[in-house]
């Protein structure tokens, strides 16, 4: 594509139509050291010149201030965008740094109502669960998500890390349009049943951190590289022994990298986008970024296809990985499968 755009495809059978790659604006806020409101600024204009129109974000991303940052952008741009935001992880008010996770139909309705006033819109174009609280049944959940859907306060519904048979539960209650989970070179434990499941329902997959959060780069090393306030310091892989074993993965990665003339990230995006084809469903990655030289290779990463061969070299990568990707695995639909 002579101008750089990227293409688009339909999330999942009961979604919009988006750029193929989508941008995940968390960083913008906090999680990955100091912010530069500027750069991420010129950051989601580039994007949009680049023909990426869907842009993630939850409640939960600096207590709402993700949500306060994209507002203006999201209003200048309202027709071209599709807004993903989640609710779920609660913030108790005499404790800002715990989050407690709420699914109770109460919750959902105060949680969609601040949503809205701190975007500043009259509708959200995909509202995701962002983590599952087993104690609410999610049949209650999801039907009270219906009821904003018919409410004309959102359009479509999405679930985050949730196992196969919760999306089929929830499916069955209202049609699900994305499941978000974490899926990368390093982290594929959704693809023996979530991605079966979501290929059968017509649900896309939105894969977060198909980055590795920024390891699979090659940008950090080691925990220790990052700011004392930097989340990924608390993520297992990250550490110690796992982080020196970890960064010895990426020589087959740089491998192919070589043979493409691209960077390590863009291969690492370039598997993404692939396993569309892989495993016949649609994959929208929300890589993170907030300079728009990465926003610039990182949809490059579109058109970079691999061999089969390449392929298979890649696919062993992943059963090699040292640590989980969270400290308590718990909240994944890992850790219910």
């Amino acid at each position: 594509m002579t101008d750089g755009r990227i293409t688009t495809a339909k999330l999942g059978d009961h979604g919009p139509e988006v750029g193929v790659q989508g941008l995940g604006c968390m960083g913008m806020s906090f999680a990955y050291g100091p912010v530069d409101a500027e750069a991420s600024r010129a950051t989601l204009e580039r994007a949009l010149e680049l023909g990426v129109t869907f842009y993630d974000t939850a409640d939960a991303y600096g207590a709402g201030e993700n949500e306060r940052f994209l507002s203006p952008f999201f209003k200048a741009h309202r027709d071209e965008v599709v807004i993903a935001t989640k609710f779920a992880l609660s913030i108790p008010p005499d404790d800002p740094t715990r989050r407690v996770i709420r699914n109770d139909p109460p919750y959902i309705r105060q949680a969609v109502e601040a949503s809205l006033k701190r975007l500043d819109v009259d509708v959200i174009d995909l509202y995701y669960m962002h983590r599952r609280d087993v104690n609410v049944p999610i049949e209650e959940s999801v039907g009270t998500m219906a009821d904003l859907v018919r409410e004309g306060k959102v359009k479509h519904l999405g679930l985050s890390e949730v196992t196969a048979d919760e999306l089929r539960a929830a499916h069955a209650v209202h049609p699900i349009a994305a499941v978000q989970s974490e899926w990368s070179l390093f982290s594929r434990d959704i693809e023996p049943k979530v991605v079966p499941a979501a290929r059968d329902l017509g649900v896309a997959l939105v894969p977060y951190s198909p980055l590795g959060r920024g390891f699979l780069t090659g940008s950090f090393a080691k925990a220790e590289d990052l700011t004392p306030d930097d989340f990924r310091r608390q993520q297992p892989r990250f550490t110690g022994e796992n982080a020196t074993a970890n960064a010895t993965l990426l020589e087959l990665i740089r491998s192919v990298a070589k043979a493409h003339d691209a960077s390590l990230g863009q291969i690492a995006l370039a598997w993404a986008h692939q396993q569309a084809t892989v495993h016949d469903l649609p994959v929208i990655p929300i890589p993170g970024t907030r300079k728009p030289s990465r926003v610039e290779e990182n949809t490059a990463a579109t058109r970079i296809v691999l061999t089969d061969e390449q392929l298979d070299l890649l696919d062993g990568i992943a059963a090699q990985v040292a640590g989980n990707r969270y400290a308590d695995m718990a909240f994944t639909s890992a850790g219910r499968e």
